[in-house]
């Protein structure tokens, strides 16, 4: 229960309290049937007054002195809270969209995550944990509130609708990330990006069932992943080769390790830009490992040998220190 939901929990129950203590205090004292003496009670509390009905009990005229002090109080420090509640929220909600404006307007480059579900969440940090940035997709209040909490950019709304796209910031984002719970909008999520922005890159989710991945891909998805395969696999994969899925997992996933596979894409200003791996040096003055060149319209080259060509456009899979890698990137003008 939030503070906001407890305080108009607690200013309720005081005034219920009120409302019956007074009632039941003109009950006893007055003889009042159990309307009128609410009757009471409320135009007491209201300051009202009508004259129509009074206590003549010298009790009942001291329960009146102390619900005119007490709940007249009661009545103006509650609707007070609730006008600065109103307006307090009014305002957050006025500079927060402003601010989250300012925020999506600074966007370049960036991926947009449609959904944050289980898999949504686990996407959204990695790519904060990375430095990657990102922009949050997501229909569901309660779940927006969670995102805000941990300092996402996020839009409430459909994904699949133009104007929540284009607000945030499809046409200058580099890929989509499309992982809603149901295939159906997440094809139509698909179409949709791919209607207002025919380079951006698409990942989309796939529940696995028959036909859902051509039909994505017919949409224009790029690549399309099943989380029920992958994890499947996975499973296999560790029964099979434990040790290999555990150093996999460390040089993937582990923050506490600093040796990592990565990807390095190579462009024309690269100093090793038209260089063998053997000329590259990359081995002998970064101590990392070269274990695959992806070249653009070819399959991954894995193992490459020492006089195989470094060119621009290849993408290098590499292994080694977090440390070394950022070193090639600012020595050489590469980047990601």
């Amino acid at each position: 229960m939030s503070d906001v939901t407890k305080k108009v929990v607690y200013l309720f129950t005081g005034f219920c309290l009120i409302m019956l203590g007074g009632t039941l205090g003109y009950m006893f004292l007055e003889d009042y049937s159990f309307t009128d003496a609410l009757y009471l009670t409320i135009i007491t509390v209201a300051t009202v007054g009508y004259g129509d009905m009074v206590p003549h009990h010298p009790l009942g005229k001291l329960l009146t002195v102390v619900l005119v002090l007490v709940g007249v109080s009661f009545v103006m420090y509650m609707f007070t809270k609730i006008v600065e509640a109103m307006v307090e929220g009014g305002l957050r909600e006025i500079l927060g969209k402003r601010q989250m404006k300012k925020q999506l307007g600074k966007l370049h480059n960036h991926y947009i995550v449609c959904g944050h579900g289980r898999i949504g969440s686990v996407i959204c940090q990695t790519l904060h944990d990375d430095g990657t940035p990102f922009v949050v997709i997501e229909k569901h209040e309660d779940e927006i509130q969670k995102i805000f909490t941990k300092g996402y950019t996020a839009i409430q709304g459909e994904a699949s609708q133009d104007k929540i796209l284009l607000e945030a910031g499809i046409k200058r984002a580099i890929g989509l990330i499309a992982v809603v719970s149901s295939d159906a909008d997440n094809v139509f999520i698909t179409l949709t990006a791919k209607g207002l922005n025919a380079d951006i890159k698409v990942l989309a989710r796939s529940s696995g069932t028959t036909g859902t991945e051509t039909k994505l891909k017919r949409a224009g998805a790029d690549k399309v992943l099943s989380p029920y395969f992958i994890g499947g696999r996975r499973m296999a994969q560790y029964i099979l080769r434990p040790n290999v899925t555990d150093f996999i997992d460390l040089t993937m996933y582990s923050p506490d390790m600093s040796l990592r596979l990565d990807e390095i894409l190579i462009t024309e200003k690269a100093s090793i830009h038209n260089q063998t791996l053997m000329q590259s040096n990359l081995r002998s003055k970064y101590d990392i490992i070269v274990i695959g060149i992806k070249r653009s319209g070819e399959t991954m080259h894995f193992n490459p040998k020492p006089k195989s060509k470094i060119l621009s456009g290849d993408i290098l899979i590499v292994l080694g220190m977090e440390e070394q890698i950022s070193a090639i990137r600012k020595d050489m003008n590469v980047k990601i």
